[in-house]
């Protein structure tokens, strides 16, 4: 017979004695485990300690994602310095075209002057005060040109730096007598330059992407912990711990993420960015070098046209003597004077020449402040 069968009989008789319904008797003598809905609460965590080099992978790739806004801003910081010096500097060429303008057109307002007394005293012919007149006329017109100019330069300025009034450059055109080597810009800036940063951040952003991909072969270890802060009063709740603490480990065994395809892929990237660092470095140089040339011949045409402004300066006052002596006629004191403008001109646009090749030299080598040093006499 059954042991609960042999109990019911015995189970019974108790009830009697005390008075109690079979019912009653059974619910005295039975305990719920669990009730069907089981409500409770519970604070998890868990930290990996292992990850096969993923973590340090996690991390490195971050620091080279920091460090390629980082120059990246700071290049964006160098072609702005270098638009800034195209607009500032070219608002000082055209305040010296303007002027130069000026001075051909009072030059030739005096020369007009004069040939209007010689005319009345019959020493010139007519054409010769026509000739004056003329020329005189048109560097008028030249120097109103001018000056339009200047103030369209002065505008583009003045938005460019986002003010709300007309900015006048007060700086003048620079140059020195001589430059510093070319290997000085040529180490700064295969050394500061930060497009080539830009491009080490992302080699070590391709290399920690290729540790992450090796790092899924190998086991994640992890600790966890459980703290129970909530559970149901009943015989389950009061049998589990109130806290779970332990080392779990994680081996993939079959792995459907194409990660041998990722590591390859990774890897392959890494091979472009090797080769578009050494093509970088060579295109810098290259850029480097061209732009020294060039502030060397703009450094050279400046120099070279000194003799030749002596000798326009000499001409303009010769001729104006001879015309005044009946000498020389109109045409060669127009021709003197525009001699004179044109080689005014072109040596301060030699030297403007100068001031952006200087500029962008700073610029590609990561040396900016330098620039500013160049201006001090």
């Amino acid at each position: 017979m059954p042991a609960g069968d042999r109990l019911a009989p015995l189970l019974e008789q108790i009830g009697r004695s005390n008075g109690l319904s079979g019912a009653a008797l059974n619910t005295a003598f039975t305990s719920t485990i669990a009730e069907r809905d089981n409500r409770s609460s519970s604070i998890r965590g868990s930290w990996p300690i292992y990850a096969g080099g993923r973590i340090d992978a996690a991390q490195d790739i971050a620091a080279g994602q920091e460090k390629e806004a980082s120059k990246k801003l700071e290049m964006t910081g160098q072609e702005q310095f270098e638009n800034l010096a195209r607009y500032y500097f070219g608002a000082v060429l055209a305040s010296q075209v303007y002027q130069t303008k000026g001075e051909v057109a009072e030059g030739l307002a005096k020369h007009f002057q004069h040939a209007l007394l010689l005319e009345r005293q019959g020493q010139i012919a007519k054409v010769e005060r026509i000739q004056a007149e003329a020329a005189y006329d048109k560097a008028r017109v030249e120097h109103r040109k001018a000056g339009h100019d200047l103030e369209i330069t002065r505008i583009a300025l003045t938005r460019l730096l986002k003010m709300s009034e007309i900015v006048t450059p007060e700086d003048v055109l620079f140059i020195k007598d001589a430059l510093p080597p070319l290997e000085t810009f040529l180490e700064n800036t295969l050394k500061s330059a930060p497009g080539l940063d830009i491009l080490k951040a992302k080699h070590d952003q391709a290399a920690g992407l290729v540790a992450v991909e090796e790092g899924k072969y190998y086991p994640t270890v992890a600790i966890f912990g459980n703290y129970s802060l909530y559970e149901e009063d009943d015989l389950a709740s009061k049998m589990l711990p109130d806290w779970v603490l332990g080392i779990g480990v994680k081996i993939p065994l079959l792995e459907r993420s194409g990660r041998s395809g990722n590591l390859q892929a990774a890897k392959s990237v890494i091979r472009q960015l090797d080769y578009l660092q050494s093509q970088a470095r060579s295109d810098l140089s290259v850029l480097a070098e061209k732009t020294y040339r060039q502030a060397e011949q703009a450094l050279e045409e400046y120099q070279g046209l000194s003799s030749n402004l002596k000798l326009a300066e000499e001409t303009v006052s010769l001729r104006g003597k001879s015309f005044d002596q009946g000498l020389s006629t109109s045409l060669d004191v127009v021709d003197a004077e525009m001699f004179l403008a044109g080689i005014k001109t072109q040596r301060a646009g030699a030297v403007y020449g100068y001031v952006l090749a200087l500029a962008k030299l700073t610029a590609v080598s990561g040396q900016v402040d330098t620039f500013f040093t160049y201006q001090l006499p």
